[in-house]
């Protein structure tokens, strides 16, 4: 198809029943207005739209909106397009244009697709956090006259459901050019394999999937991809279809097993619509955390012979979630775990051992004369060199935990007192090793060691450990020709 013919009766159907919110748009009289500026001698558009900030303003009136499909009208609560566009102020304020600046940029630049996260509003005032991507559709380049804009409202997420509608003969440009990874696949080999299971008399198909792991591989390897899109290849990093399908097997693997089997207890129970995370590969080895909807198309219902998938990448998301979690258990500094870990690995130890525990309990030496006379930094870079040693030192179960300033816990279940003594000795040879990369300043800890005896509180443990700690470093100021000034600038 050389260009989106959505006059045509099948395309407008299928753009009204789009499951996501699409406008098409006429852009032409910001080209225009773009020609203006060029001809002004305007070369950098950022600049010229931040010296005055009505310019951007005057960018987003020049915009027409020439027709807004189902979706977008009960995303914004309007009742039709014109009531969309009377109100069209309430959608487009505060920090829209904030981000309609980069938008605008992207066009200028000559890209043809631009993308941005921004907010809207709906006409009753509720704040709408977006992903909008749009594509100025094929034929229209030079004009600008229609561009496809496509909103995901990613504010609820979870709790959004979109309808995936779509019927066989699908416009082949809204597919094509949708800014969403789209799939179109055939699955009625697959509910082959169900309904010969059921017929077998099977009524818990979780437990036969428990029992018969192989099934879950053999209807993965029975779906049929009819076709992807644009997005789909570029997200997947295929230089074309037929090497994507080459290789489905690097696209999903590992963590996919237990997403599709849970997609097959759904269609099981009849779910013929579903939403849920999964886990991809693009063919480079990146790995994509993916939102995937899910839809048997209408009409086929009993076959699942044309199913859509859409999947929305959420990589940078989970990297962020991932990230928090990794901040409420780790010292961001030394790397090791931090006291709240700590607190909670007592009390899991303190219920469940095994016994015996052994607690080791280390403090710096001479990290405050570090601090006063050579800087935060050098006590920092001190602080980072123990949190290598001890990252060193042992492996799960046992754990290393930064629960003060310049202190360490190091928690040993299942290890007596002579496996604690071994891990001291391992100790002291990570922190000589460290000393000979680090001649300029010498790390220096001082330990204490107690292994629960029966009837022990853990705490009890603890406080031995640290009474010895505090002995050693007393010891260790006592020294000759050291004390507590002189320490940390050795």
């Amino acid at each position: 198809m050389s260009e989106f013919l959505i006059d045509s009766a099948t395309d407008a159907k299928m753009f009204e029943l789009a499951p996501v919110s699409l406008w098409i748009e006429d852009y032409s009289a910001v080209k225009a207005l773009f020609d203006e500026w060029r001809a002004q001698g305007v070369a950098d558009l950022r600049a010229h739209l931040a010296e005055d900030p009505v310019r951007v303003r005057q960018c987003s009136e020049r915009i027409r909106i020439l027709k807004v499909n189902r979706k977008t009208l009960s995303l914004f609560g309007a009742r039709d397009l014109e009531h969309l566009i009377a109100d069209l102020g309430k959608v487009l304020r505060d920090d829209t244009f904030k981000t309609h600046i980069e938008e605008l940029v992207q066009l200028w630049d000559g890209h043809t697709r631009f993308s941005s996260h921004t907010v809207n509003y709906t006409l009753s005032g509720e704040r709408l956090d977006i992903q909008l991507s749009a594509i100025i559709l094929p034929g229209h380049e030079a004009s600008w006259d229609r561009v496809m804009v496509a909103i995901e409202d990613v504010s609820e997420r979870e709790g959004a459901r979109r309808s995936l509608i779509a019927t066989e003969n699908y416009a082949t440009g809204l597919f094509a050019h949708s800014p969403v990874s789209l799939w179109v696949e055939d699955f009625s080999g697959v509910k082959r394999l169900i309904d010969d299971v059921r017929a077998r008399g099977v009524e818990d198909f979780r437990v036969f999937t428990d029992v018969h792991e192989e099934f879950v591989s053999r209807c993965m390897s029975e779906i049929r991809v009819l076709d992807v899109n644009a997005r789909t290849l570029e997200l997947f990093a295929a230089p074309d279809t037929e090497t994507l399908l080459r290789n489905l097997g690097n696209v999903f693997r590992d963590e996919m097993g237990p997403h599709f089997r849970e997609q097959l207890v759904d269609l099981w129970a009849g779910k013929l619509f579903q939403q849920r995370e999964v886990v991809n590969y693009a063919l480079d080895g990146t790995k994509l955390h993916l939102l995937l909807q899910f839809s048997v198309l209408p009409s086929h219902e009993r076959d699942w012979s044309l199913v859509q998938v859409a999947l929305t990448d959420i990589s940078a998301r989970k990297k962020a979630e991932a990230y928090l979690e990794y901040l409420g258990t780790h010292d961001v500094l030394t790397r090791t775990l931090n006291r709240s870990f700590y607190a909670d690995e007592l009390n899991r130890l303190e219920r469940k051992g095994p016994l015996p525990i052994t607690v080791i309990i280390a403090d710096l030496n001479g990290l405050k004369t570090a601090n006063d006379e050579l800087g935060h930094a050098v006590g920092d870079a001190l602080l980072r060199r123990a949190g290598e040693v001890f990252g060193s030192l042992v492996e799960k179960p046992a754990s290393v935990a930064r629960i003060g300033g310049d202190e360490f816990a190091v928690l040993l279940p299942g290890t007596d007192a002579a496996g604690g003594q071994a891990v001291l000795t391992a100790l002291a040879g990570l922190i000589e090793v460290n000393n000979q990369y680090y001649p300029d300043l010498e790390l220096s800890i001082s330990t204490g060691i107690a292994t629960s005896r029966p009837g022990d509180r853990l705490e009890q443990v603890v406080k031995r450990a640290d009474l010895k700690m505090l002995h050693a470093k007393r010891l260790y100021y006592l020294q000759v020709d050291r004390d507590r000034r002189a320490a940390g600038a050795a």
